[in-house]
């Protein structure tokens, strides 16, 4: 059987997938990896350790299937590595997306003036999420680094180039339109590496990669004394876009992973956004570059993950659904999500997590259900904020872990106030690297899979009275709290 590779390397794990030509899965491996804390808002990655997870998961796929059609690889977004061009070692770790260490340099650059320009040639904010200021971080903090990134000696990648190289040992140095987009180094309206940008953040032009089409070929890689075509490389949230088809301008999908992150598809309108979100690039595949509008949420499974492994509620995230409310009652108890700052609509980067209403009946089963309200209130958030901007959610896709969640899945559409789909298979960003890859070697059109219907979806209808916008209101109070402590 021949079959589509997906290497799905995401912010605490990275899953190779096999699928074949009907897109059902054949074979597959997991490899968890830590993160790093190394200060209060520092996020990071040992990369030998990623590169670890990748080969252990890589590895076994091939050896399970003969005969590879291609390959395609979904990563996840800004997370910034630099290396030595020769010795492809990597001179700091990587920094997460995640990481909030730049923010007082995004700060200083919005005093000087230049978050405007920045805005209308990226899309983005001025905000430490983005590749540009982590860039600029570790040539100013790493001995000898920006002499040597002036020579010529050093390359900055996002994951998928990253890995690309380290496949390739050293011949590829390619990424794609989607992972660009989220550097602040890429004009999203010229489709290029831009200059003044470049000169904003201090960075050299030398050590960027060439960008391509998401479905282009990038090359053919050797493993284990097999050649391997790579024809699919792109970001972790538009691969979800691909995944769930929304191929359609007004299509929008919600994916619940380490973060949480709505994306539409607005086809060839650059919408700027008024309201906190960001203009992307949502693919390129088939020679189309549409653009997308995106809200990100920093934290969604990692609360979960903090919840089992920080406070020990559960042993296994699985079992968080046993102390969720089915009504969403959470005996008043608020949940502030900001564990490394929050993003979308507010973008506040030194908040911090906190509950509030806690007393002496507070139970393990109120704060888990205030954690995941609170999940819920962020989305409504940004849904409001597209609203603001033009933009009404008519139907919503849902796919990533929690997906897998009956009664979060039934609370959201009940919050919401609207149908939910949840497809049989959650991992639509595995899907949708395959799809790409698969576009790379012209074995799928837009058209045939947008006739394709998602298998076997789950759809959760609104129920009357469960949501009380009394509960919205008094969260909403509390983050305005926060907010202005901080701002």
């Amino acid at each position: 059987m021949s079959v589509l590779i997906s290497i799905d390397q995401g912010t605490t794990s990275t899953r190779t997938v096999a699928f074949d030509s009907d897109l059902n899965v054949v074979h597959s491996a997991q490899q968890e990896y830590s993160l790093q804390y190394p200060k209060d808002g520092w996020v990071e990655i040992q990369p030998d350790e990623l590169m670890s997870s990748v080969y252990k998961t890589f590895d076994p796929v091939l050896e399970f299937c003969p005969e590879i059609l291609t390959v395609g690889i979904t990563n996840q977004r800004e997370t910034t590595l630099v290396w030595d061009a020769k010795t492809g070692n990597c001179i700091y770790n990587a920094i997460v997306w995640q990481d909030r260490r730049t923010a007082g340099q995004c700060l200083k650059l919005k005093e000087d003036g230049f978050e405007g320009v920045i805005k209308s040639k990226t899309g983005l904010l001025l905000d430490p999420y983005f590749s540009s200021t982590k860039i600029s971080w570790i040539l100013d903090n790493v001995n000898g680094a920006r002499k040597k990134a002036e020579n010529g000696e050093l390359r900055f990648g996002t994951v998928d180039t990253y890995l690309l190289w380290q496949l390739s040992d050293g011949k590829i140095f390619k990424t794609d339109v989607t992972n660009a987009s989220r550097t602040n180094l890429y004009n999203i309206n010229t489709k290029s590496w831009d200059a003044e940008l470049l000169e904003i953040f201090n960075v050299p032009s030398s050590m960027l990669p060439e960008v391509h089409h998401s479905d282009a070929n990038f090359g053919t890689i050797s493993r284990h004394n097999r050649k391997i075509k790579i024809t699919g490389i792109i970001g972790d949230q538009q691969s979800a876009l691909v995944g769930q088809r929304c191929f359609q301008p007004g299509q929008m999908k919600v994916t619940f992973g380490t973060g949480c992150f709505l994306m539409v598809n607005t086809g060839n309108l650059l919408k700027q956004s008024s309201s906190g979100l960001l203009n992307t690039i949502g693919y390129g595949i088939s020679g189309d570059i549409p653009y997308a509008v995106e809200g990100s949420i920093f934290s969604a499974g990692t609360i979960i993950q903090w919840l089992r492994d920080n406070m020990k509620f559960f042993s296994d995230s699985s079992a968080s659904s046993n102390f969720l409310s089915e009504t969403g009652n959470s005996n008043d108890v608020i949940f502030i999500p900001g564990f490394t700052g929050i993003g979308a609509p507010h973008w506040n980067s030194e908040i911090r997590a906190s509950f509030y209403g806690i007393t002496r009946d507070t139970t393990q089963h109120d704060m888990v259900t205030a954690a995941f309200n609170a999940l819920i209130y962020q989305v409504i958030d940004i849904k409001d904020a597209l609203k603001k901007d033009g933009i009404e959610i008519k139907n919503l896709s849902i796919d990533g872990g929690m997906a897998v969640n009956k009664i979060f899945c039934q609370l959201l559409a009940d919050y919401l106030q609207q149908d939910i789909q949840a497809p049989s298979s959650v991992e639509s960003t595995a899907i949708g690297a395959a799809i790409t890859a698969g576009f790379g070697i012209k074995i799928f059109s837009i058209e045939e899979l947008q006739k394709r219907e998602l298998l076997n979806s789950n759809i959760y209808k609104p129920r009357k009275k469960v949501f009380d916008p009394e509960d919205l209101a008094k969260w909403r109070k509390f983050l305005s709290v926060l907010l202005g402590a901080y701002n």
